[in-house]
């Protein structure tokens, strides 16, 4: 038997080693299902099928009544994924301006290189969130010390759910460009 300290309550529990065992795997699991969830596998979409052969021609493109390009899409789901990623792990990080910062100044790629560099880097900070959600060392509900009580696990449903929402929007446009709005 093992004693546990709950600081925030001042109680002590007992737990048995099958217990313990029950608990370990369960944060095992948990942590599986949130990175399935940041990675899109829980969706409809993944971020990678999403970007999958988007045409060049069409990046910059707004349709009538569109918010946003795909350029804006794939620019804000980077920033706001790096963000939060940068705030979970970093407690001296300064996030963007809201609004403003979280979108890029144009509606089109600046340089053909320019879509091809945000899909890397939002793969790549994708590949680190999720060995940061995977590593037992970091308590997914222990708020952030530097924060207002977000937690581990609220940040990567956050970014679960952002990039999902955002995904769509990505696919959406991307369907109606090429279809020429006819569904």
């Amino acid at each position: 038997m093992e004693r546990i300290i709950s600081p925030s309550e001042g109680r002590r529990y007992t737990l048995d080693m099958a217990t313990r065992a029950t608990l370990k795997n369960q944060s095992q699991e948990l942590r599986r299902q949130l990175v399935d969830a940041v990675r899109g596998h829980q969706a409809h979409i993944d971020f990678d099928s999403a970007v999958e052969d988007f045409p060049p021609e069409i990046r910059g493109v707004k349709p009538p009544g569109a918010p946003h390009t795909a350029w804006q899409l794939l620019e804000h789901l980077r920033i706001a994924q790096w963000d939060i990623l940068e705030f979970s792990r970093n407690p001296h990080h300064k996030s963007p301006k809201w609004p403003g910062e979280y979108w890029p100044d144009t509606e089109a790629p600046p340089d053909p290189e320019a879509w091809l560099n945000s899909v890397k880097a939002f793969q790549r900070d994708a590949k680190e969130f999720n060995q940061l959600i995977n590593d037992p060392a970091f308590d997914l509900f222990k708020p952030f010390e530097h924060g207002d009580g977000q937690t581990l696990l609220r940040e990567a449903l956050l970014v679960a759910s952002h990039n999902s929402y955002h995904l769509g929007q990505l696919l959406f446009l991307k369907k109606a460009l090429l279809d020429g709005g006819r569904g």
